[in-house]
C-alpha cells in the first residue's frame, strides 16, 4: 500500500470523519495525493517549487482539509506552526525549513534575522521565521480539527496544548496591533493580510520609498511569469517595509504602512468564537470570548462598513482623515465580502454584501466562474495578476461558509460546485482566471487540494461546526 493509500484508508480503530470513495481517479484521492506529495514530515508546503517552507494561514487551511484524511496529521500541522510562536504572541507568517537552500525563496531567513532582530519580541532561538504575521485562521482550524476526532484530540491533549498559544496570539493582535484605537487589529505589511498584491494597497504603498532593485533578488520570477506577479516597483516597496520593520526590532506602531482590513479582522472574530468553544470544551467559560467577538463585530461594522459600496473597505491609518483614525480606501476587494462569515452581522448588511457579491463588481453566480479577488469594474483589474483579479480557492471557501451561515444555500451550493469543478480541472491550481477558469500560478497547490476535500465533506451545519455563535442582529 503506497503512502497516499495509507492516508485515505479509514482506521479500523476509530471513525474517521469522511469515508472516501473507492475510485483511484476520484477528486478525493487526487487531492490526498497533492497533500501527501507536499508533506515534509511535520508540515505541508504550499508548493514544492514556489513556496518551499511552512506558511501560517496556508497551514491552517491545509489542516482543515487534512482532518478528513488524518486528524493526527492535521493536529501535527498546527502544532508545528505554533511551536514557532514568538514570546510576544505573534505567529510568524513563515517557518523556514533549514534544509532548503537560501536562494530558493526570498525573503530568506538571512533577510528576516528573526533570532537576532526579533530577540526583544521573543523570537525563538532554535528555528528561523519571518517577523510578520498572516490572518488568524488558527483557532478556527484547531476547533475544526478537534471536531474531526474528539477522542484522539482529548487523548493527545491537543486543545489543552493549543489553547494558551492561541490565547496569546489573539492577545497580541488585540493589544499590540490595535494601532487605530478602535478595537480592530491592523496589518503593517501587505503580506500580512495574505492578499499581497491587492489594489487596495496601492495608495498606502505609494508613500513608501522602494528598496533599490539591486538590493534583492526575486526568486518568485523563477517559477512564474513576470506579468502575473507583483511589479518590481511594488516588490521594492514590500522589501522596504519589511526591512524597516526588522531594523526596528519588529516593534509595532512606527511604520509607514498600517491598515485595518475587513477579512483579517473577520477571521480574528471567527477564531475568537472558536476559541470560546475550545474554552468550553476544556471546562472553562467561553462567554467572555463570545462577547468579545460580538464587540469586535460591532467595531468592524462601525469602522469598515461602507453603505455606498455595499461592502466593507480597508481603513488606511496613515491616511489623511485623522479625525477617525484614517481614511477608508475606495478599492473593492474580495476582503470586503468575507465578513459574511460572521453570524452576528446585521441583516441589512448581510443582504447588501450578498447583493454586492452577486452584482457586476464580482459577478458571483452570473459572469464569473469563481469569485474574483478584485472588482471586475476596477481600473486595476487584471484576471491573471496576483491578487489583482484572479479567483482563489481559500476566499471561495470562506464565502461559501458565510453564505451558508446566513441561509443562502442556493448560492453556497453553486459556489461549492464551481470550486470543486475548477479544483479538479486545473489540477488544484493556486488561483484561476475568474471568467474562464484557466489555471494560474502553481499547480498541485496544497490549500486548493485541502479545501476541495473540505467542500466535498461540507454540509449545512456550518454555524455549529465552525464554533460560531449567534444570529443576525436586526
Amino acid at each position: 500500500m503506497d503512502r497516499t493509500a495509507q492516508l485515505i484508508t479509514p482506521s479500523a480503530a476509530r471513525s474517521i470523519a469522511y469515508d472516501p470513495p473507492s475510485s483511484s481517479h476520484s477528486l478525493h484521492v487526487r487531492a490526498a495525493r497533492v497533500l501527501d506529495d507536499n508533506w515534509t514530515g511535520v508540515s505541508t508546503v504550499p508548493s514544492r517549487s514556489l513556496y518551499p517552507h511552512q506558511w501560517s494561514w496556508d497551514s491552517a487551511f491545509i489542516a482543515i482539509g487534512l482532518r478528513h484524511l488524518s486528524p493526527l496529521r492535521a493536529q501535527t500541522e498546527l502544532e508545528s506552526l505554533l511551536a514557532a510562536q514568538w514570546g510576544d504572541g505573534r505567529v510568524p507568517h513563515i517557518v523556514f525549513n533549514p534544509s532548503v537552500p537560501l536562494d530558493a525563496y526570498f525573503p530568506s531567513p538571512d533577510f528576516w534575522r528573526s533570532s537576532t532582530a526579533g530577540r526583544t519580541a521573543g523570537a525563538p532561538r532554535t528555528v528561523q521565521t519571518s517577523g510578520i504575521v498572516q490572518p488568524p485562521v488558527h483557532a478556527l482550524a484547531v476547533w475544526l480539527v478537534h471536531r474531526a476526532d474528539p477522542g484522539l484530540s482529548r487523548a493527545r491533549g491537543f486543545l489543552a496544548r493549543m489553547y494558551p498559544r492561541l490565547a496569546a496570539w489573539h492577545r497580541y493582535l488585540l493589544h499590540r496591533r490595535d494601532l487605530g484605537g478602535g478595537g480592530l487589529a491592523s496589518v503593517v505589511h501587505p503580506w500580512e493580510q495574505g492578499m499581497d498584491n491587492s489594489p487596495a494597497w496601492d495608495l498606502p504603498l505609494s508613500r513608501v520609498t522602494p528598496a533599490p532593485a539591486r538590493s534583492f533578488r526575486r526568486a518568485d520570477l523563477d517559477h512564474g511569469a513576470a506579468e502575473d506577479r507583483p511589479t518590481d516597483l511594488d516588490y521594492g516597496r514590500y522589501v522596504r517595509l519589511a526591512t524597516d520593520y526588522r531594523d526596528a526590532g519588529y516593534a509595532d506602531g512606527g511604520g509607514e504602512f498600517a491598515v485595518e482590513d475587513p477579512a483579517f479582522n473577520a477571521l480574528l472574530i471567527a477564531s475568537e468564537h472558536a476559541l470560546a468553544r475550545i474554552a468550553d470544551e476544556l471546562g472553562a467559560p467561553g462567554t467572555a470570548r463570545h462577547a468579545r467577538a460580538e464587540r469586535l463585530t460591532a467595531a468592524l461594522v462601525d469602522r469598515l462598513w461602507d453603505p455606498a459600496s455595499g461592502m466593507f473597505l480597508c481603513r488606511d491609518l496613515r491616511g489623511s482623515a485623522q479625525d477617525r483614525g484614517g481614511a477608508l480606501l475606495p478599492e473593492r476587494g474580495v476582503s470586503g465580502l468575507l465578513p459574511l462569515l460572521l453570524p452576528g452581522l446585521p441583516r441589512d448588511i448581510v443582504t447588501a454584501v450578498v447583493r454586492t457579491a452577486s452584482g457586476p463588481h464580482f459577478g458571483l453566480g452570473t459572469t464569473t466562474r469563481l469569485l474574483p479577488s478584485y472588482d471586475l469594474l476596477g481600473e486595476a483589474f487584471d484576471p491573471h495578476r496576483y491578487w489583482r483579479g484572479p479567483a482563489w480557492f481559500n476566499t471561495a471557501w470562506l464565502l461559501e461558509r458565510g453564505l451558508r451561515t446566513h441561509g443562502e444555500h442556493r448560492r453556497a451550493d453553486a459556489l461549492r460546485e464551481s470550486a470543486l469543478e475548477l479544483a479538479e480541472t486545473t489540477d488544484f491550481a493556486e488561483y484561476v482566471d475568474p471568467y474562464t477558469g484557466e489555471a494560474c500560478g502553481a499547480t498541485g497547490f496544497s490549500w486548493t487540494a485541502a479545501l476541495a476535500l473540505d467542500l466535498l465533506h461540507s454540509d449545512t451545519t456550518v454555524t455549529a461546526d465552525m464554533g460560531l455563535k449567534g444570529g443576525n442582529r436586526r
